[in-house]
């Protein structure tokens, strides 16, 4: 009877040999794709797939969209919710009040990295949604509506 090798753990070990090249290269942003490791490891795309999992897991990399991965350095990961929501936690981070004047699309540009239109257009999304009364040229945006801390609107 020949002896075959166990698939239980194999995942685990690809990706402590990924974790290894992550930390022996500085420079390396994206991980290997599925491919790459089922050709180099000679694993179904079950296995490749659960690496991705263990990685993530341990908080060494994170999903980007298109089905690739990439590398989080110094176990931060990237915000990827729509600016939208992000923007909306301006709300409670600066503690903002029903009334308040919410900040311009030109000062969120600047806070978030996006251009301002984006910007723009994230806020706009904000004031349908209820969050904010509308702006316009020369016009300031208000808090219309405060976040819970459920994630509901205390309007």
């Amino acid at each position: 009877m020949s002896q075959q090798v166990s698939p239980r753990g194999t995942f685990l070990k690809i990706a402590e040999v990924v974790k290894a090249r992550i930390e022996s290269d500085p420079a390396m942003t994206e991980l290997p794709s599925a491919a790459d490791l089922m050709r180099d490891h000679g694993v179904s795309r079950g296995v490749a797939l659960r690496v991705f999992g263990a990685l993530q897991k341990d908080g060494v990399a994170e999903p980007v969209p298109g089905g690739r991965w990439r590398v989080v350095r110094g176990g931060k990961s990237e915000d990827r919710r729509p600016l939208a929501e992000r923007i909306t936690d301006v709300i409670t981070d600066d503690r903002l009040e029903v009334g308040a004047v919410f900040p311009s699309a030109s000062a969120l540009a600047v806070r978030f990295g996006v251009s301002r239109p984006t910007a723009s257009k994230a806020l706009e999304r904000m004031e349908a949604a209820g969050w904010l009364s509308e702006g316009g040229q020369g016009k300031l945006r208000t808090v219309r509506a405060v976040p819970s801390r459920e994630g509901s609107s205390q309007r």
